[in-house]
């Protein structure tokens, strides 16, 4: 029986449909029905990283602070179940203290579906209005992806499918 450590917070009956797929060899199969190769991404590098998120910033996030530095972080595993991260660093520059926002992405992402990368952009970019997970935060998440609730499961399950 195969651990759904990535989906504790949801329903025991939702939990059980997922168990009989992984039971039965047919989650990947799933999975791969929602999201054929064709939706493997091109974003590969730091700067193309950095440019989608600007992109999506811009378009629904225009005066919020801005994002200082995006990368794609090799080290960063599923720990706490995070595969992003928002950064305020503070750094002294001469007399000058200067406040940046950094976000960084675990780069299995890289491998993932870009669908399921801009949703995690789209959690981290809403931490630069809501600190904390809480219901402003997530109809934020919402109206910059509409599926966002959607996407974070299958996300949640992509993981789960790969242990």
């Amino acid at each position: 029986m195969a651990t759904l450590k990535y989906l504790g917070g949801y329903s025991p009956s939702l939990q059980q449909q997922i168990q009989q797929l992984i039971d039965r060899s047919q989650l990947g199969t799933w999975l791969e029905e929602r999201y054929p190769l064709q939706a493997q991404h091109l974003i590969q590098t730091d700067p193309a990283l950095y440019d989608y998120t600007q992109r999506i910033k811009q378009q629904f996030m225009r005066s919020s602070n801005p994002v200082s530095k995006v990368f794609f972080d090799t080290r960063m595993h599923v720990i706490d179940n995070a595969l992003g991260q928002h950064q305020f660093v503070s750094r002294v520059q001469g007399s000058k203290l200067k406040r940046k926002n950094e976000i960084k992405v675990s780069a299995i992402l890289k491998t993932l579906p870009e669908p399921l990368l801009r949703m995690v952009v789209v959690h981290e970019l809403a931490h630069l209005r809501e600190k904390d997970h809480n219901k402003a935060f997530y109809q934020l998440c919402q109206h910059m992806e509409a599926d966002y609730h959607q996407l974070e499961l299958h996300l949640r399950l992509f993981l789960t499918l790969r242990g």
